[in-house]
């Protein structure tokens, strides 16, 4: 099994920055497309950003588009979310998401792992 663990959530307000670390452990993490998503209270979870599992394609939600940023880092066992210009919108569980062989273009249906979330609160 992969072992998803996130880190990085927080309180901030409107305009400010975060970065998100999912630490992943258990099987060879370059084989797994990475990906985050994320929950608002009463909505559906949606998909954010996924990345190759080389790092070399990247794909994001529109409205995160030249604000949020997903990286890895293979050697270290690492995927991010740099998240720059938070707005209120942006409040959710951000969950990490890994799938076996896939790419950058996540859905719910394929990922195969789930980290356990961390809470992303952006003020206004």
């Amino acid at each position: 099994q992969l072992q998803l663990v996130e880190s990085g959530g927080g309180l901030v307000q409107a305009g400010d920055s975060l970065l998100l670390s999912c630490a992943a452990s258990g099987r060879t993490f370059s084989n797994y497309a990475m990906g985050w998503f994320r929950q608002a209270p009463g909505k559906e979870r949606e998909f954010v950003a996924g990345i190759s599992w080389s790092g070399g394609r990247r794909y994001y939600l529109d409205s995160v588009k030249g604000r949020f940023t997903i990286s890895r880092d293979n050697a270290k066992n690492t995927v991010y979310l740099q998240m720059n210009s938070l707005k209120p919108e942006d409040t959710a569980v951000y969950y990490c998401a890994g799938n076996y062989r896939g790419n950058q273009y996540l859905t719910l249906s394929l990922v195969d792992y789930w980290g356990q979330g961390t809470q992303v609160t952006v003020s206004s």
